[in-house]
């Protein structure tokens, strides 16, 4: 099911428009940060991205979204993104990665947004999750879904010159782990539990001087392409298997013709050679600082920005002027502080 590798290549660095679409998200969602409303947080995350979007030059389509058209009218799978324009891309959106944690006013929200040649994006299908794991580019040839995680463990504090005690895996806090948990534990490594959050965690996973040496754990499929292609313009490394919850996904999987024993890798999630991807902190975090207000009037923002073929990475700070946001937004931003210009 790995996609097949389209000839066209963008050839500007779309990053640097869509940040301005992940900024529009985060700056719409920042009024509900706390407010304990993550439908709303979630819905106004949507719909500064979705304003934003159709602005950008490209004939885009939603690859991971919100799900199907008639369960999520928002960002849905399939839908036609952009002005129209050349040049045709797949888009993975995630307009509010941790609608619990923004609800909650918890670290690491993030709007996320990637972006690769028309065809180049894996579909899941019917799988809702899939076991990931993610590293540096020191490590990224130890990485292995079939080795025991212990093992591993040990390989990576050999490759990095320091005790297994200095290693440091980030897993998500579901009962599912528990075992894989006891298993880096038991060889020695730390766990840093995370409540949500699989994408911010693998740009923590594969980010130079990070306090964390890897990400494992089950986690969505969508967030996994999304990670992949984050991963991807780091020059790291991810790793994916799909895990059906039950019998019938299993089936339903296989039917489709999804090899659940196959492990994909970063370029079978996104297999574009020309990947873009942008994140703008919503709530503050390890890997970007949220959106603050240091005057009455304004606002800031902070993003990262990369792409894949240049490997170029930017860190955006902005500043917004939050009436003339309002100007540009119009009445669907009446109630937030409208989008990013």
């Amino acid at each position: 099911m790995t996609p097949e590798r389209s000839p066209q290549r963008p050839d500007r660095n779309l990053a640097l428009e869509l940040v301005r679409v992940t900024e529009a998200a985060a700056l719409a969602t920042a009024p509900l940060v706390g407010a304990g409303d993550k439908e709303a947080a979630d819905q106004a995350a949507v719909d500064g991205m979705r304003y934003m979007l159709h602005s950008v030059q490209m004939d885009g389509v939603v690859v991971i979204g919100e799900g199907e058209k008639d369960e999520a009218p928002m960002l849905y799978n399939g839908e036609q993104i952009g002005d129209g324009s050349q040049p045709q891309v797949d888009i993975a959106v995630d307009p509010l990665e941790g609608t619990t944690l923004a609800a909650n006013g918890m670290p690491s929200a993030l709007a996320v947004i990637a972006l690769s040649a028309r065809g180049t994006m894996f579909d899941p299908g019917p799988c809702v999750y899939m076991e990931k794991m993610a590293g540096a580019p020191e490590i990224a040839d130890l990485l292995d879904l079939d080795r025991p995680l212990g093992e591993t463990m040990r390989l990576v504090a050999q490759r990095k010159g320091v005790p297994v005690s200095d290693v440091m895996v980030v897993v998500l806090d579901r009962p599912r782990h528990a075992e894989g948990i006891a298993a880096i534990r038991e060889a020695g490594a730390r766990v840093r539990l995370i409540p949500h959050g699989d994408v911010s965690a693998a740009l923590l996973a594969v980010t130079e001087r990070s306090p964390v040496d890897l990400l494992w754990g089950i986690g969505g499929t969508p967030e996994g392409v999304i990670s992949a292609a984050a991963v991807k313009c780091l020059d790291g490394q991810l790793l994916g298997r799909l895990w059906p919850r039950d019998d019938e996904e299993s089936a339903a999987a296989r039917e489709a013709g999804y090899d659940l024993e196959r492990v994909l890798t970063r370029d079978d999630l996104v297999a574009g050679d020309d990947v873009f991807f942008s994140a703008t902190g919503v709530t503050d975090g390890d890997m970007l600082e949220g959106v603050r207000y240091p005057s009455a009037g304004g606002a800031t923002t902070e993003s990262l920005v990369t792409r894949s073929r240049s490997g170029t990475i930017r860190r955006i700070r902005a500043t917004h002027d939050r009436a003339k946001l309002r100007s540009i937004g119009g009445e669907r931003y009446s109630r937030q502080q409208g989008p990013a210009g």
